[in-house]
């Protein structure tokens, strides 16, 4: 009687752990710059409507590179504005540090980004993406943390970034050599989760919406552009397809937010090469 009790008694502390897992939020920081806030704009409205809880923050300097990120970190500068987001409530402050939002969240996943007209271009990764990963590493609070890197787009093929001349002012030739630099960079820092956002609006420029997934040549649509980014994103980190997924934004049409869709789970699929959308 006595063991048919204790093994009653574990079955309901296994079910009672696998429903309060299921009920955790899952807890996303991002270390980035206004690319990550492309990425994870809608992030929560597509989580929240799949029945998934996210607490979701960006640390946010607008074109911070990895090396400013690892300057604010060594000297401790409040030069932030962190935006954090729990099931979809927003709230944004200024003057924080990147140490404070290590500390504010047990993060589940911390993403790191190069700034965007360096994100193709290797050397610029390192050493400072090491000596980054070792501060967020010392002072992450979460011991199970798992780090990923946000690869992130091509320009528009008629982009006025200055950086666009890194590349021959190229699509093709940028997407290329993004993908390689976020690979060879994760690689190299062992670092398995790389969320292929540059392939998923890669892939959705191959279909009929053509090459208008950037509001200003590098910079995402606000609608379906950031709504790509959001789906890859999703898929990542909650393992779940995309299509289907009844959020959309406010004037996202039904073809657009296919299309959308799939290319972010293609780009899932196939993360380091261009699913041919035509069809679409």
């Amino acid at each position: 009687m006595k063991t048919k009790n204790s093994f009653l008694l574990i079955l309901c502390l296994l079910l009672f752990s696998s429903l309060h897992a299921q009920n955790e939020p899952v807890k996303i920081l991002a270390i980035g710059n206004s690319f990550a806030d492309d990425g994870i704009e809608y992030l929560d409205e597509i989580a929240i409507s799949a029945g998934k809880h996210i607490i979701v923050a960006n640390t946010y300097i607008g074109g911070c590179s990895i090396q400013r990120h690892l300057d604010n970190a060594r000297h401790d500068k409040h030069d932030y504005k962190y935006r954090k987001n729990i099931d979809g409530k927003y709230t944004e402050e200024k003057g924080k540090s990147l140490l404070e939002a290590l500390k504010d969240e047990e993060w589940d996943y911390i993403v790191f980004q190069q700034a965007s007209s360096f994100a193709g271009q290797y050397s610029s990764y390192f050493p400072e993406l090491k000596e980054l990963m070792e501060y967020v590493k010392a002072n992450a609070t979460n011991p199970n943390v798992k780090y990923a890197m946000q690869q992130t787009w091509a320009y528009a093929k008629d982009s006025n970034h200055p950086g666009f001349f890194r590349y021959g002012k190229n699509q093709k030739a940028m997407y290329e050599d993004v993908v390689f630099s976020y690979d060879k960079a994760a690689q190299k820092q062992n670092i398995s989760i790389v969320i292929p956002t540059g392939t998923a609006i890669q892939n959705g420029r191959s279909s009929s919406l053509g090459d208008t997934f950037c509001r200003d040549g590098y910079h995402l649509d606000l609608k379906y552009g950031r709504y790509t980014a959001a789906c890859a994103w999703f898929e990542t980190f909650f393992g779940e397809s995309p299509i289907g997924i009844t959020y959309r934004p406010e004037g996202v049409t039904d073809e657009q937010a296919s299309i959308a869709q799939h290319a972010a789970h293609f780009a899932i699929l196939r993360p380091t090469s261009v699913t041919d959308m035509s069809n679409f």
